[in-house]
């Protein structure tokens, strides 16, 4: 890689060789179009919708490689499609580059912001004239091009191999609960009927306290709300073991594990204070796997579907005998979260040098011998 020195012009510093172009004058959009028949059957060719490749078609409007975005309701997102395909008038193609290389015209795409090209109050709706205005710098040769391409695309792969990799150790571990989670397979030196509970009868389920907006970005402590997403507070009123499920909200699909200090949403469940011969984490994993469905058919139908105290409490466990068995599965089980965590970190690492790499390369800050 080597340094460049840079040129004033009216979109900012560029390279001192590299030229300034509008957007039609380098990879004009065309609209879409709609498909000559509903049902698509045994297609080859890909049908590109807005929002992404949603089926195939036995014919093709353009021929590939092409760059696609979405037009209307989804915009912003950026497909390069290398064969033939047909665009979805949902959609803006472009399959004239004027002698520039594909493949660098989609992650020059990629590194706009399209919302700023959109109209109407209503349904999202990008406006190509406006984009068509955009100014760009581009290296001045192909050679170039592709060699900047190449190297975002050797990073695209290796993102598409963890994303693989991630999904196989999922597919694996649900595989293994349903195996171990129902006894269908014993682990080697365990025996004995499992028991079956009502978890409302081993454990002390009770809602939180604390509203959303309580939460504090630096706080000291966990903070369980209705989502995903772990915030923080400086309030505990737990301090323990505790399966933690929100009440509203992803209902069935949202699961966290603690032991520690933590406060709670006034909708979210703390589930906790299990029998010496219970193991929590084993209680988590069985959770996750089971309660989704039995959660999904007893929702309230209030303003928005949620879950009521006696749907956990009547939530019905079978668990091994022995503390020892419980400990073995849920450490087997934690042991594979941790791998596909390991990797999801990678992935995220991965995820922000490419970000990086295209702030630099797509503005010539960095050059490619």
């Amino acid at each position: 890689m080597k340094e460049t020195k840079f040129k004033q012009t009216d979109i900012g510093l560029v390279p001192k060789d590299w030229v300034v172009k509008e957007i039609e004058k380098v990879a004009p959009l065309q609209r879409g179009f709609d498909l000559p028949q509903k049902k698509l059957v045994n297609g080859v060719f890909p049908v590109v919708y807005s929002n992404g490749i949603c089926n195939y078609h036995h014919k093709y409007l353009i021929k590939g490689p092409g760059v696609v975005t979405g037009r209307s309701g989804t915009i912003g997102k950026i497909h390069y499609i290398e064969n033939n395909y047909w665009p979805h008038n949902t959609t803006l193609w472009v399959t004239n580059f004027y002698n520039n290389n594909p493949l660098f015209i989609y992650y020059l795409f990629k590194s706009f912001d399209w919302l700023r090209f959109s109209t109407g109050t209503g349904v999202p709706t990008l406006n190509r004239n406006f984009v068509h205005e955009e100014k760009v710098a581009l290296p001045p040769t192909i050679e170039e091009q592709k060699r900047i391409a190449n190297t975002l695309s050797q990073v695209d792969d290796l993102l598409a191999a963890l994303d693989e990799q991630i999904e196989k150790k999922k597919l694996i571990k649900q595989g293994t609960m349903q195996q171990l989670l129902t006894g269908k397979t014993r682990l080697k030196g365990f025996s004995g009927k499992w028991m079956t509970v009502k978890l409302g009868d081993v454990a002390d389920i009770r809602t939180g306290k604390r509203n959303g907006d309580e939460n504090i970005e630096s706080g000291l402590y966990p903070f369980f709300v209705r989502s995903q997403s772990v915030y923080r507070i400086n309030s505990y009123s737990y301090d323990g073991e505790a399966i933690l499920i929100p009440g509203e909200g992803g209902i069935g699909k949202i699961f966290h594990y603690i032991n520690g200090k933590f406060d709670y949403h006034q909708r979210v469940y703390k589930i906790s204070d299990f029998p010496s011969n219970f193991d929590t984490k084993f209680v988590y994993f069985y959770l996750m796997k089971f309660f989704g469905s039995h959660a999904l058919q007893n929702t309230v139908k209030a303003t928005v579907d949620s879950l009521r105290l006696p749907t956990f409490q009547d939530f019905m466990l079978v668990v091994p005998p022995t503390l020892a068995e419980q400990q073995t599965i849920a450490g087997i089980l934690s042991a594979m979260d941790e791998e596909i965590q390991a990797l999801q970190e990678e992935r995220d690492k991965y995820a922000l040098v490419k970000q990086g790499m295209m702030q630099q390369l797509l503005t010539g800050k960095i050059r490619l011998n």
